[in-house]
């Protein structure tokens, strides 16, 4: 019964990150059109922050229970989730187009940025030191993207002008994505020991998914329906702020220590950004079959993990 209830737990808590998550950013973004924020601030800061509220959410109250393996697996294997089954999961029902700058730009930092990170966790841990350096790395980038006038695209889920309640929206959205992330965490804790599961597993998969499934519905449902949904560029821009940003400010506040399957799963993540960036470059698209093939790969690093 007790696995029944967490399962339950962590289900019900995905779904009301997901919606608090949603009106956190597009109240944020009205307020601050409302304010008279340039749509180049609003791009680079509120909503990629935004739209990381609930990994960051639950990687840092995951670290505060000292929980290392869900803060760093969180963060590890959302980046899979992202590169294997949303971005192969869009390709499939519609082919994405690429361009010089998100495969050289926004490819290459983020290869560069796992490839530290993988140094820096292959002694299984990660502290202020290794937290620093990522996040000046990130305010290098943002800087470089506002000083160039390159945003990350403003998509959220509507387009409405300021409303009045919308400060009160912004509040409960936050108050959502903390609550329910602080119930995923205790319930994916119990749920890994009452099935004898690493923390690093259950981080690196149901919890990772469960921080992804917003970005998985949007761009699966924009897909089918014909729009442009989200871009190849907003997906690495996703996962650069997810490792850069959420991480590294995560291992400033609290030394994480992680499982030494953390090794294989950062290996896996740099396989995957490589794949991407080769499928990018060739033809400027990715194809249904490239779409395919990256989905296909994220299914078995899930199996892997649970063998």
């Amino acid at each position: 019964m007790s696995i029944l209830v967490d399962v339950a737990t962590i289900l019900i808590s995905i779904l009301v990150i997901g919606q608090g998550a949603t009106w956190l950013v597009d109240a944020s973004v009205r307020i601050a059109r409302k304010l008279g924020v340039s749509e180049l601030v609003i791009g680079l800061t509120i909503v990629a922050a935004g739209t990381s509220a609930p990994e960051f959410a639950v990687t840092f109250l995951a670290a505060v229970r000292d929980m290392g393996d869900i803060s760093v697996g969180n963060i590890v294997g959302s980046n899979i989730f992202n590169l294997g089954f949303i971005l192969g999961g869009t390709a499939i029902i519609r082919s994405l187009a690429t361009n010089n700058k998100v495969v050289v730009r926004d490819g290459g930092f983020l290869l560069l940025g796992t490839l530290l990170l993988t140094g820096f966790l292959w002694d299984l841990s990660l502290g202020f030191l290794e937290g620093s350096v990522l996040l000046i790395m990130l305010l290098a980038y943002l800087g470089y993207l506002f000083w160039k006038k390159e945003p990350v695209e403003v998509e959220t889920e509507d387009d409405q002008n300021y409303n009045w309640y919308d400060p009160f929206i912004l509040i409960l959205g936050l108050v959502l994505v903390v609550g329910s992330s602080h119930f995923l965490v205790i319930s994916a804790s119990d749920l890994a020991e009452l099935a004898g599961i690493s923390q690093w597993v259950i981080g690196a998969t149901i919890v990772a998914a469960g921080t992804s499934a917003p970005e998985l519905a949007t761009s699966i449902v924009a897909a089918l329906r014909g729009k442009h949904g989200i871009s190849v560029g907003n997906l690495l821009g996703s996962d650069i702020f997810n490792m850069y940003g959420v991480l590294a400010v995560t291992a400033m506040m609290k030394d994480l220590s992680v499982d030494i399957q953390a090794r294989s799963n950062l290996l896996a993540l740099i396989f995957m950004i490589v794949l991407v960036i080769i499928f990018m470059r060739t033809g400027w698209r990715i194809a249904r079959w490239e779409g395919v093939i990256l989905v296909l790969i994220g299914l078995g690093r899930w199996l892997y993990s649970f063998i």
